[in-house]
């Protein structure tokens, strides 16, 4: 079995297709075993990767390989990570604790509170809100904020709307039974509370965060034949797993 065979089984058994309630999703579950997850913003000319491919190719030029990678957040217009950003950790970004008032509507997704930070070293992954992750200080290698949080402890977020209209592309973690961790992307249009859903009930993830939705969300899987482009012109933060 060549070199480029293996990698691709072993991407496709990493993300995968799965359908829960007439919507379908692609799962991506890294193995620790397998590879090392890890988050990125700029390269070593300073500059944010942007697209997938530059961060791909950047591995490869290092003998590694990217076998997944998925948007890790939200950003800023020069794609500087919006909220708290720790890579290999280095505090990069600190954590934005501001808030936003008016009708919960035209409040920007980030600040629905509670938002969020996705977390994980050597002790293990977590998934605490804003505030929780602020007192507790967990020991954290990769750490990336945003929000809305879309389970809390089991509960879903109290702003989601069952059978709201507001329907769209969305990516989202969870950090799941035995602390593992699942990206997922949705295939199609889907609205906040069932992207919820999906990760309390189709996955058992008694925490979970929303990275992003729109444009602003994408998926890195040659092996489901993905490489998706941010019509913003790029991505912020990305989270890659490496082999």
């Amino acid at each position: 079995m060549g070199i480029r065979t293996a990698v691709a089984q072993e991407s496709a058994q990493i993300c995968e297709r799965k359908p829960f309630e007439q919507q379908s999703y692609i799962v991506c579950s890294p193995d620790a075993a397998k590879g090392s997850l890890q988050l990125f913003w700029r390269g070593a000319d300073g500059q944010p990767y942007r697209t997938f491919s530059q961060l791909a190719d950047s591995l490869t030029a290092k003998g590694k390989t990217l076998v997944f990678a998925i948007n890790a957040g939200m950003y800023q217009p020069d794609f500087t990570p919006l909220g708290l950003y720790v890579e290999n950790g280095q505090e990069l970004r600190p954590a934005e604790t501001g808030t936003r008032t008016g009708e919960p509507g035209k409040i920007p997704n980030f600040y629905k509170q509670p938002n969020g930070v996705l977390y994980w070293g050597s002790a293990g992954a977590g998934i605490l809100s804003t505030g929780d992750f602020i007192k507790q200080k967990p020991a954290a290698e990769f750490a990336t904020q945003s929000g809305p949080m879309l389970v809390i402890d089991n509960r879903l977020h109290p702003a989601l709307i069952p059978g709201s209209s507001d329907r769209t592309r969305r990516s989202g973690v969870g950090v799941c039974d035995g602390g593992k961790v699942r990206f997922a992307i949705s295939e199609d249009s889907v609205n906040f509370h069932d992207f919820a859903r999906f990760f309390r009930d189709g996955l058992h993830c008694p925490n979970a965060l929303f990275l992003d939705g729109g444009n602003g969300s994408g998926l890195f899987n040659p092996a489901l034949g993905r490489n998706d482009y941010s019509w913003h012109g790029g991505y912020g933060p990305i989270a890659g797993f490496v082999q």
